[in-house]
């Protein structure tokens, strides 16, 4: 019994170290946030830190850690459904990933200046690492179910959703510098639109559908990330 507990209570600790650097984060940006911060914070030593994590960057990694897996969590529902077609799944993915990034935007805002700030080189590519983890088998699943429905005309799915992960953290990349530009308005909303068009375009190709067979984001994220 007394290991349930102490593990429970590691638990909650290492959840509240979490919470406090998530919430520095969003508030002060990660550059700004120190160890002694979330130490304070919390009323917690240096020795109670270096418990949970190794380093600043290793809480950060932990944050983004837990947003990803908690996004990944609200999917399973759409892909559980027996009903929803391999299209319209890919669209609800997509539409999910969305609304919960549109939740969590202070985050999301707090993650862009870290993914563009040139000395985070290698937090940038463990999230590429953690993408591919996460999203290989997601997309597997739906491709695999798209070509047992006759709908997608490609030979692995497997394969597929690497590529199309692949394809996915290139535009995130584009995707941010649209968001800055958007930011500092030095482009317009149309050369957004026809990005976007553009990155669904290619999704359609690599899974050998018709063009404009898929709407990956609509109107109302477009405005909420861009407008």
């Amino acid at each position: 019994m007394a290991r349930t507990v102490n593990s429970t209570l590691h638990t909650v600790r290492r959840v509240a170290f979490l919470d406090v650097a998530q919430r520095l984060i969003q508030t002060k940006g990660y550059e700004q946030m120190s160890i002694q911060d979330v130490l304070d914070e919390l009323e917690a030593s240096k020795g109670a830190f270096y418990h949970y994590f190794d380093s600043k960057q290793e809480l950060l990694e932990a944050v983004i850690q837990r947003f990803a897996d908690d996004a990944i969590s609200a999917l399973a529902p759409i892909l559980d459904d027996p009903d929803l077609p391999a299209p319209r799944k890919l669209e609800r993915v997509f539409a999910g990933i969305a609304s919960f990034k549109a939740e969590q935007k202070e985050l999301v805002v707090a993650i862009i200046e870290v993914w563009n700030s040139d000395g985070n080189a290698i937090v940038r590519e463990k999230l590429r690492r953690l993408t591919s983890t996460l999203m290989v088998p997601l997309l597997a699943r739906v491709v695999r179910q798209g070509m047992n429905e006759g709908e997608f005309q490609v030979v692995s799915p497997d394969e597929t959703a690497m590529v199309l992960v692949s394809l996915m953290q290139g535009f995130q990349g584009i995707a941010m510098d649209l968001f800055l530009a958007r930011q500092s308005g030095t482009i317009g909303l149309d050369q957004v639109r026809r990005s976007l068009e553009s990155f669904t375009e290619a999704f359609e190709r690599i899974l050998g559908i018709p063009n404009g067979s898929l709407t990956l984001t609509d109107e109302a994220t477009v405005l909420f990330w861009f407008g």
